[in-house]
């Protein structure tokens, strides 16, 4: 029975798809973000403009919340730049104090019954050595410097004080729609396309070695949620979550050439954290041209650039070492949903042409 979901970090990635599966599952849905969720438009909901890192304002917000049953967590504080922040000592300590924040006033308050906690497969310690292949949601904790650690075993023990169940999800690079966030591929790819066909050059690869990678569309992350909401099978429990199949980029780059209608060339590395913001101008240009919707390049990026030059292994002349994920888990649980992950890049990439957030095929 559908009753009152709290998505904290409604404006994000997962947090906005997860509010529209959310609603069309029948569910009621309070949006909590700083920023109106641009992608919730048109849709019945309530918006909560709050800030999770001030615990006063979350305990005044709590005592309105007392009708919400379950919460999906997707907020993220991260720092400029992004990588160098995931082991910084501030970074780990102000995530962990903002689920504290939240889930502490909430508990009391509210007949919370399940939450959804996401975390990401940097669970399995890959930016400190080589992952196990693949990686299982029961093999032993990796210990090293990240908040996922600090936000789990507050809601393992938050969940058994207050009696409420939880599920974990560690979805594995994941693709939406959704621009100025911190890692999201298809508008900084998009971005790069249009630019580089303004000035006359091919959408040339800009990354290093190759990296064969996972990938999961966040609607495939958002109809996870409503299942772990009140599966049985869910309850307590960690889950990879993927589109079910690998990708190689350079694979997948003429199919979003085709996409973006433009020609792919040579490869031509090149640090797309650099680039891009040393081409605000010819990105503004675009917008002129096209009548796109005004919105500064920065903006558009949030900090996604720096996590295409990742991504994209730049600079590297080795392939790294493979982070590949089991996902037989949460198939023998009982959600088996998969994906395209070509068809979803391109399906985001046409997205944000249609919204005027990117230019129209040539």
């Amino acid at each position: 029975m559908p009753g009152t979901v709290l998505i904290a970090g409604a404006s994000g990635l997962v947090g906005s798809a997860a509010a529209i599966a959310f609603m069309d599952a029948g569910w009621d849905v309070v949006a909590l973000s700083r920023r109106q969720p641009e992608l919730l438009e048109g849709r019945s909901y309530r918006h909560l403009p709050l800030d999770l890192q001030d615990p006063g304002a979350c305990k005044a917000a709590a005592a309105e919340l007392t009708g919400v049953t379950h919460v999906v967590y997707t907020a993220v504080y991260e720092l400029p730049g992004l990588i160098a922040g995931w082991s910084d000592p501030h970074q780990i300590e102000t995530n962990g104090q903002m689920i504290r924040n939240l889930l502490e006033p909430l508990s009391a308050a509210a007949s919370l019954q399940h939450v959804n906690l996401l975390q990401g497969t940097k669970a399995y310690g890959a930016m400190v050595a080589p992952m196990r292949i693949p990686a299982r949601e029961d093999q032993p904790r990796v210990v090293h410097p990240n908040f996922y650690w600090l936000q789990e075993d507050y809601l393992r023990e938050k969940s058994a004080s207050a009696g409420f169940s939880f599920t974990i999800l560690r979805p594995q690079l994941i693709v939406g729609p959704n621009h100025g966030v911190v890692m999201n591929l298809p508008p900084v790819i998009g971005i790069y396309a249009a630019i580089r066909r303004a000035e006359g050059q091919p959408f040339s690869f800009p990354g290093g070695a190759e990296w064969v990678w996972e990938a999961v569309d966040t609607r495939l992350v958002a109809n996870a949620c409503v299942w772990a909401a009140d599966a049985p099978a869910a309850a307590g429990e960690t889950f990879n979550l993927t589109n079910g199949e690998v990708f190689s980029w350079r694979d997948m780059w003429p199919a979003m050439a085709g996409t973006l209608g433009v020609e792919t060339g040579p490869e031509t590395p090149v640090s797309l954290a650099e680039y891009l913001p040393a081409k605000e101008g010819v990105w503004r240009q675009v917008v002129k041209r096209h009548g796109l919707r005004d919105i500064a390049m920065a903006d558009l990026l949030g900090e996604s650039h720096y996590y295409a030059d990742m991504c994209f292994s730049y600079g590297l002349t080795e392939p790294p070492a493979p982070t590949y994920v089991s996902t037989i888990k949460i198939k023998q649980a009982g959600f088996t949903e998969t994906c395209n992950t070509e068809e979803s890049f391109c399906f985001w990439l046409q997205d944000l042409m249609a919204r005027k957030i990117l230019p129209p095929a040539a």
